[in-house]
């Protein structure tokens, strides 16, 4: 008879915990890309934060978790292995792995119930972030959402044979930094084209390659202006430029925008000595008027005069649909104050992310700087591709092929509008851009139809939302550059009928 002895007892229930490791249901899943070490390091892992296996317990022998899971020895030790470099896990020699009681005391152990803690104070800066509202959901695709490209088949392939030649043959600017301006080949065929479709001049050595017409805009700010310096911003205008100088703490003074552009005298008149201008004067956002030379010649002349610069963003300066491309405002400047700002990813795609900046020489150390700090450089082997893509001529027939295209989606967007909802819109038919504007002439409000579309598949951005000052008028913002024919139609037969129904007395 076997007598009993209490410290059997007590041996018996320090091991208890180690048997149950073995029946834990461990699995892998050969569907996933996870490596099967991976899986079976989480599983341990998760057993162990849970509470699932005691500290003190013993795992399965790399032998029996491999026959168990039906896997190579190797991934076991490699799992095994993490877990003790990570300590939730010790290995005694010639007994085996355990789980530790370090990392699973303090999961073990009871916790007090505490009050709740006070939630950390968000900084004002983070707050700002936080409450800026985007202008608009770019990453919508429903007809008529604004900022969206089209390519054809032959842009397509010539992309992909240049591309495809780039990667097969990386030079030695992919494997190192390089110039923060950005590639000089790149930056040569945008001086070329700058200098024969928008009379810019320049020189290779300054333009400045970014991501993006707001990345420019962005340094622009950096290097111009310090917190509190007074700027002029068109009214209406671009919601996000506006939001970037709030960020940057400086004092806007939105000036209004007639059929000639920006009122330069209201500029002089409200903030005289400002030491920035932000303007669209090829294409004005939103309004889409261009900026008359009696009222181009006034704003240098400004500038000039009390020292400011002139940020001209010429954001969609490629598609003119009707006599030659309007010369730049850049090209009209003997003082060296405007700092030229344009995209290719309108011209392109916007999945590009190349920009550029044309910088006055005064300023181009203190711009090239700021963009080494804030990005470094762009990327190498979208500018080896893009180069290619200008130097080649394919740049300048994608757009000849572009605006073929664009304008006649523009011509079906504008007459489905007007044979559906005439009595109700004004169709404005721009010249130049991606976007058109129709006015509401039956008193209905543009964010509620704005709204309503919305619930109808249909995205368009209501004007009374880009003005700061000046009186708001009532219209629809319409892109129509992102969207083939056979969507337009339909997608304007439908915008129609919600603007007729706008204040059709309810029965």
């Amino acid at each position: 008879m076997v007598q009993f002895n209490p410290m059997m007892q007590t041996t018996l229930q320090n091991k208890r915990p180690a048997m149950w490791a073995e029946l834990h249901g461990w699995r892998v899943d050969r569907t996933v890309a996870t490596p099967l070490s991976r899986q079976i390091y989480q599983q341990v892992r998760q057993a162990v934060l849970s509470g699932a296996l005691a500290p003190g317990s013993k795992l399965p022998s790399s032998r029996i978790m491999a026959v168990e899971l039906g896997v190579a020895r190797a991934s076991v030790f490699a799992a095994y292995e993490q877990l003790l470099t990570e300590g939730y896990a010790s290995g005694h020699a010639g007994s085996g792995t355990f789980v530790t009681t370090e990392v699973t005391a303090r999961i073990a152990r009871p916790r007090r119930a505490a009050r709740p803690a006070k939630p950390p104070e968000v900084p004002a800066s983070a707050r700002t972030f936080a409450e800026f509202e985007r202008s608009t959901a770019r990453e919508d695709a429903r007809p008529f959402n604004t900022g969206r490209t089209l390519i054809d088949a032959r842009t397509a392939e010539v992309w992909r044979t240049l591309t495809h030649r780039a990667v097969r043959a990386p030079g030695a600017n992919h494997l190192g930094y390089t110039d923060p301006r950005g590639f000089l080949e790149l930056r040569e065929s945008i001086c070329d084209y700058l200098r024969a479709a928008r009379a810019v001049r320049c020189e290779p050595e300054q333009i400045v390659v970014t991501s993006g017409t707001q990345h420019a805009i962005d340094i622009t700010i950096r290097v111009l202006l310090a917190p509190g310096d007074d700027v002029w911003v068109e009214d209406p205008g671009y919601a996000l430029t506006h939001e970037q100088l709030m960020l940057a703490k400086a004092r806007l003074h939105p000036i209004p925008v007639d059929r000639q552009g920006i009122m330069v005298a209201a500029g002089r008149r409200l903030a005289p000595r400002a030491r920035a201008a932000f303007v669209t004067p090829s294409h004005q956002f939103p309004t889409g008027v261009a900026m008359t030379m009696a009222r181009r010649m006034e704003l240098l002349d400004w500038a000039r005069c009390s020292g400011a610069f002139i940020i001209e963003d010429d954001y969609t300066s490629e598609f003119r649909y009707s006599g030659a491309p309007l010369a730049s405002l850049q090209g009209l400047d003997d003082d060296a104050r405007v700092i030229y700002v344009g995209t290719l990813n309108k011209a392109l795609f916007p999945g590009l992310r190349l920009g550029y900046a044309v910088v006055p020489r005064a300023l181009l150390a203190g711009f090239v700087n700021a963009r080494y700090l804030i990005d470094r450089q762009p990327p190498s082997l979208y500018q080896v591709v893009t180069a290619d893509f200008l130097r080649e001529g394919h740049f300048a027939a994608h757009i000849r092929r572009m605006r073929k295209l664009y304008r006649e989606q523009r011509d079906a967007l504008a007459a489905t509008l007007t044979r559906l909802a005439g009595d109700h819109l004004k169709v404005e038919v721009p010249d130049q851009g991606m976007h058109l504007i129709a006015w509401l002439t039956n008193g209905a409000t543009d964010i509620a139809i704005q709204n309503i579309a919305r619930q109808h598949g249909i995205v368009v951005q209501a004007m009374t939302r880009f003005y700061r000052s000046a009186p708001a008028e009532q219209a629809l913002m319409l892109g129509f550059s992102g969207y083939p024919r056979q969507l337009i139609v339909p997608a304007a037969a439908r915008l129609a009928a919600i603007v007729a129904d706008a204040h059709r007395p309810a029965r």
